[in-house]
């Protein structure tokens, strides 16, 4: 139902599932192992992964920590995207290779709930795409010291607001790992 023309497909979007971005988050091998089961199906649908790797000072571009966790391993043919800013398409070449793929609708998974994914939501949802959220393939960092609330109420809230997120002529919400449709977005 993308207001984008001509995109009928849909992606699975992997956002920064990074040693460095998801070391001791929350629920962390529950939420990469319910992406690795997203990635599978996936591909067994011939639906496209598109990887999302995040670099700053503390995220050096070919670190250890940047590398994508080793329990995921992206193919050679599946588009890699670079960034430096939270919101996946700022700055970057998603929206150029989400084109040329005929992709108008997103299923979202990865880290930080409460950064990159929250951002990269709204960033595709503002450019016209259909925005599904994984709601059990999401994690982020406790970082109540600085006045988060704990990264499980994060989780929730975020699955609670886009839940009920709309637009016109858009597709948002939630979907847990074993009811993802790629078929439906």
């Amino acid at each position: 139902m993308t207001t984008l023309e001509n995109r009928p497909n849909t992606a699975l979007l992997v956002i920064d599932v990074q040693n460095g971005v998801v070391a001791g988050n929350f629920q962390r091998d529950v939420v990469v192992a319910n992406i690795a089961t997203l990635v599978d199906k996936a591909r067994e649908q011939h639906i496209p992964v598109v990887w999302v790797q995040h670099s700053d000072e503390g995220l050096e571009k070919g670190s250890d920590d940047w590398k994508i966790v080793p329990e995921l391993t992206p193919v050679d043919a599946e588009p890699r995207v670079e960034k430096i800013y939270g919101d996946s398409f700022e700055d970057t070449d998603l929206e150029h290779v989400l084109a040329d793929l005929g992709i108008g609708s997103l299923v979202i998974v990865g880290a930080q709930t409460d950064a990159c994914i929250r951002s990269t939501l709204h960033g595709a949802f503002a450019r016209g795409y259909d925005a599904r959220l994984v709601s059990d393939a999401h994690t982020t960092e406790d970082q109540s010291e600085w006045g988060a609330p704990p990264p499980d109420q994060v989780i929730a809230h975020t699955n609670l607001y886009w839940k009920y997120q709309t637009a016109p002529g858009l597709t948002a919400g939630t979907v847990a790992t074993e009811d993802v449709d790629f078929a439906t977005g």
